[in-house]
């Protein structure tokens, strides 16, 4: 199935595309309908079925950016599953999968974030740099309109760290929030890329790879990163050039 692409400001165009299984969104996969049949038992509207995957997904899979991964299988929503700790991408990929498998269009969104509230050791891995690039959430078709769902950070990290957890309603955009339970500014959204049918896996990949050094994925080491970063220019802000 060809890929689409929604760009920023736009919405998609509601269709069969938003509800197919995919490479990635792996709707048929028997642990993802055995998981959607269990966190849905009981609801009668999309709504309801919506937010209970939402909070499954937000709560039951620990956010960890230090998990960012090179391989494409990693992206598979069934593989995804078997794990409990994800970032932004795979937890929206997630839920994307798993809203699709229980009726709802759905697509991936991505956008740039800045974390004012960054961790040194964080920054450090993301090579002097606070901008997140490809933030990943779900971007969901309920009661006529499409909204954003990200599922990114779990409940007991925002309380471990004083962060206002995003909550879903099914009606608005749930969304990082921009200051945390102290008022300090926290998370900014600075750009938009839209949204697609499928995970444009290659590009983020493409991406992270120009903007971050390689020490930002935790399956690459060795002799494999020694090449790279030997062989790569640094750039001003500290990251290498693919």
């Amino acid at each position: 199935m060809t890929l689409i692409h929604t760009p920023p400001g736009e919405v998609p165009v509601p269709g069969p595309a938003y509800l197919a299984a995919t490479h990635y969104f792996d709707t048929g996969h028997p642990l993802i309908r055995a998981f959607v049949d269990k966190a849905i038992a009981g609801e009668t509207t999309d709504i309801g079925r919506a937010i209970k995957l939402f909070y499954a997904v937000r709560d039951g899979w620990r956010y960890d950016p230090f998990s960012i991964l090179s391989s494409s299988d990693s992206y598979i929503a069934s593989n995804i599953l078997q794990r409990n700790v994800g970032y932004c991408v795979p937890k929206g990929v997630l839920l994307t999968t798993l809203a699709r498998a229980a009726g709802i269009q759905a697509a991936i969104g991505l956008s740039d974030v800045k974390n004012h509230l960054t961790t040194d050791k964080l920054k450090e891995r993301m090579g002097g740099s606070t901008t997140f690039m490809h933030h990943g959430y779900a971007v969901l078709y309920l009661e006529g309109r499409w909204v954003k769902a990200a599922p990114a950070f779990n409940i007991e990290l925002c309380d471990r760290f004083g962060v206002r957890p995003t909550e879903f309603d099914g009606h608005s955009d749930a969304v990082f929030q921009e200051y945390d339970k102290q008022d300090r500014r926290h998370m900014e959204y600075v750009k938009d890329h839209g949204c697609w049918s499928e995970l444009p896996f290659e590009k983020i990949m493409a991406d992270f790879k120009a903007f971050y050094p390689l020490g930002l994925f935790a399956d690459i080491g060795g002799e494999e990163k020694e090449r790279f970063e030997d062989g790569a220019p640094a750039r001003k802000d500290g990251a290498r050039a693919a």
